[in-house]
């Protein structure tokens, strides 16, 4: 039996099917759970995953909103550019296929945001396409049981082993085995081939892994570039006034947190308090500073909270939003936690 087959009877009975964006050949639904999913964990995706259907029900809604609005909801998912791209997708779906999802993964790539493996999951799974995804649960499951050992930190053995999940693909019945099998090979890395402590006595594939044969399943995907790693301090300005209504300025692009709305930022302290009225300086206290990981970055951040009137503000880029109304505005995570605190 082919490697292929192995996971397509494999993920019937053991696989993940109950997801809410399973059993489904909707490339709308599929393509906003690859895009949410991506460096997001499922549990975490079970929660917006329902809010953003109820609210965009399908492309031509979400088209239709303002950024605003989607970035909103997306709020606290993290990775904003994920959002700004998955609007910017829709307006394009909309106005350059008729609302259409183009049916091939060279054509699905073409859009903001889809990128060759989610391109080949939404080819895939709706369209029965013959094509390879590799994404991080993929490319761990395939490098174990190919005994795949070349650092995939060179951009050349990434593509061979591309071109080894192309070979693995199954060759018959693509409309019914290809959304099987790529489901199947997702599911095992997410739930069988772990990252630490793998559960190889229940793998389907056990008795054809390398790594397994050797006993050095955690040894597998090799990749040896690591990312560099930055830091940044951040002092925030948290004015609140007498009804409860916080100061929020929306930050451009490009920079942390382009297009959603925060408090002002400085470099410095010193830069913070020049944008508060002499009068009014007394007014500021530090609370607690906290530490924000980003992909690339550790952002160092230092609240500064303050009282103010509503004209103390006057002079500065932004706008007074009612304490009713923040919930609803697309926020950084860490400012929607200071504002959840009070």
């Amino acid at each position: 039996m082919t490697f292929s087959t192995q996971v397509v009877h494999w993920q019937k009975t053991h696989g993940r099917n109950d997801l809410p964006w399973q059993n489904t050949r909707d490339p709308y639904r599929v393509w906003l759970s690859e895009v949410m999913l991506q460096q997001t964990q499922v549990t975490t995706v079970l929660d917006y995953f329902p809010r953003f259907l109820a609210r965009f029900p399908n492309v031509g809604s979400l088209a239709a909103a303002a950024l605003d609005d989607v970035l909103g909801l997306w709020s606290g998912l993290g990775y904003y550019s994920r959002a700004r791209n998955l609007h910017l997708c829709a307006v394009e779906v909309m106005g350059l296929h008729g609302g259409a999802f183009p049916k091939t993964a060279q054509l699905l790539q073409t859009l903001p945001g889809i990128g060759r493996s989610t391109a080949a999951a939404i080819a895939s799974l709706c369209f029965g396409e013959r094509v390879a995804i590799l994404d991080g649960n993929v490319k761990r499951v395939l490098t174990r049981v190919l005994g795949f050992d070349a650092d995939l930190g060179v951009a050349a053995n990434e593509r061979g082993l591309w071109d080894e999940a192309s070979r693995l693909l199954p060759s018959s019945d693509l409309h019914h085995a290809m959304p099987r099998y790529t489901q199947g090979v997702m599911d095992l890395g997410a739930t069988v081939c772990t990252a630490k402590k793998p559960n190889c006595g229940v793998c389907p594939v056990a008795k054809s892994c390398v790594a397994r044969g050797l006993g050095q399943p955690e040894r597998y995907p090799v990749k040896t570039r690591k990312l560099k790693r930055s830091s940044q301090s951040i002092w925030l300005l948290w004015a609140q006034a007498a009804d409860a209504s916080v100061w929020l300025s929306k930050r451009p692009a490009p920079g942390v947190w382009a297009g959603l709305y925060c408090f002002p930022l400085f470099d410095k302290r010193e830069a913070l308090e020049t944008a508060v009225p002499a009068r009014y300086r007394s007014a500021l206290q530090d609370t607690p500073a906290f530490t924000h990981v980003l992909t690339h970055k550790d952002l160092y951040l230092h609240p500064v909270r303050a009282r103010l009137p509503t004209s103390a503000m006057a002079r500065s880029e932004g706008a007074w939003v009612a304490a009713d109304e923040w919930p609803g505005v697309g926020l950084p995570a860490p400012v929607r936690k200071l504002l959840a605190l009070g």
